[in-house]
């Protein structure tokens, strides 16, 4: 199935990695940074991925403690 795919080969393992963050962040499966790290990406750019998919973001309580974490450096 994963050579059906018209993608480089070097492509497939991380296009996959994003493909399912996403869909589990989306399902509330996978928290926001436990899907960023999933995808292989930082958390600004997971943010930037969901936002061009049209995935709203679900801020629990402990992204805004991780955010306040940010904003204190």
């Amino acid at each position: 199935m994963v050579s059906s795919l018209r993608l480089p080969d070097c492509e497939v393992p991380v296009r996959l990695r994003c493909e399912l963050a996403a869909a589990l962040y989306q399902q509330e499966i996978l928290g926001f940074g436990k899907a960023a790290e999933l995808a292989g990406l930082t958390r600004e750019n997971f943010a930037v991925e969901l936002a061009r998919r049209n995935i709203p973001r679900h801020y629990s309580q402990e992204d805004a403690s991780v955010d306040e974490t940010y904003v204190g450096r």
